[in-house]
């Protein structure tokens, strides 16, 4: 019969063994420091000054004074003395320090819930995925602010993402994929994805699939970006183009000692103005003939097509004839007397 038990080593009571209470008290010594294990410390190498019955200690790996030697072992103290005890690979404590749950792996005492090989919530974990849940939800709250949930990569050519399934195939991925801009991505398949829009880390530029690729691209469904697309901030301004497509505002109007105009991106320009004529007449002559031409308030790129009207007098007419890209030139006639009047131009053309 051996002297001790098989699993704790407990001693045994031998037969007709004398003074047996000393054995069975021993044992229940033994019972009392092992049974729901609380340690008053973990990984200790100096031996406390104050000491309380039955406290534990888990040593450290080269403790000093009473403990010296007792590497990794258990320390109860027993009224009078520290008895050491060695941990068993699947004994579990109270961290009475750290407040926590520990697992003695062998090697040292290991808090409970952490550095786990996986779990499995509604279902069971592997390799690639240590932490998998089955159900119909998942919450994650906060415990009194906010809340952010992190998803880390060790280099930026890795991958951090959040990548949607339907029956275990990818359809879309949203993270840092590659780089450390934004990616939101699409696949019909699971296999041949699509780059549907990338903000840019440094400028949060957009870009991408669903994003126009330049002035020219208007596929329904894509996002308009401010410097192809028009809106209260730009409608109005310098008008520009490249290659007859827009590159500035949508209308552009001013004005200068020749008149007003107004260009549009299109191309189109309409300049006007107003000139006073003083010349004297009698009735039915002709005041004015094309001796004096008047400037364009900006030049047209050909001869527009240029009017005009007498603002003074109905019964006469003004030739406000454009005679080049750069000015017009007016006659008229009028059926009454005049010592006066003005004329209102107006010239329609393009100003590329």
């Amino acid at each position: 019969m051996p002297d001790t038990s098989a699993r704790l080593d407990l001693p045994l009571i031998a037969p007709a063994q004398a003074q047996k209470h000393v054995t069975h008290n021993e044992a229940l010594l033994l019972l009392d420091g092992v049974t729901q294990l609380v340690l008053t410390s973990t990984e200790a190498e100096i031996p406390p000054a104050v000491t309380s019955a039955g406290e534990l200690h888990a040593l450290g790996a080269n403790p000093s004074g009473d403990w010296a030697g007792q590497g990794g072992l258990l320390a109860q103290w027993q009224t009078d003395h520290w008895r050491f005890i060695a941990p068993q690979t699947g004994w579990r404590a109270w961290d009475l320090s750290a407040g926590l749950m520990r697992l003695y792996d062998g090697t040292g005492w290991q808090a409970l819930l952490q550095n786990l090989p996986g779990v499995g919530i509604g279902t069971a974990s592997d390799a690639t995925n240590p932490l998998s849940v089955s159900g119909d939800a998942t919450l994650l709250s906060h415990a009194g602010s906010d809340h952010q949930l992190k998803i880390n990569k060790a280099a930026d050519t890795d991958t951090a993402a959040l990548l949607l399934q339907s029956g275990w195939t990818g359809h879309a991925e949203i993270g840092l994929t590659g780089d450390t801009d934004l990616h939101v991505k699409v696949s019909a398949d699971g296999s041949t994805w699509v780059e549907a829009v990338i903000v840019d880390a440094s400028s949060g530029h957009l870009s991408g699939a669903a994003v126009q690729s330049s002035a020219s691209d208007v596929t329904p469904g894509k996002l308009a970006r401010a410097d192809y697309a028009y809106g209260p901030g730009n409608l109005l301004g310098s008008v520009s183009e490249s290659g007859g497509l827009p590159t500035g505002a949508v209308i552009e109007q001013g004005s200068n000692a020749n008149g007003e105009y107004v260009r549009f991106a299109d191309g189109t320009q309409i300049c006007t103005a107003t000139l006073s004529l003083d010349i004297n007449q009698t009735a039915g002559a002709l005041f004015w003939s094309g001796a004096q031409t008047q400037d364009f308030a900006m030049p047209f790129v050909a001869a527009p097509h240029g009017s005009g009207s007498l603002q003074n007098t109905a019964r006469g007419w003004i030739n406000a004839r454009a005679s080049s890209s750069t000015a017009w030139a007016v006659s008229g006639f009028s059926f009454e007397t005049r010592s006066g009047d003005t004329a209102a131009l107006i010239a329609i053309g393009r100003w590329f």
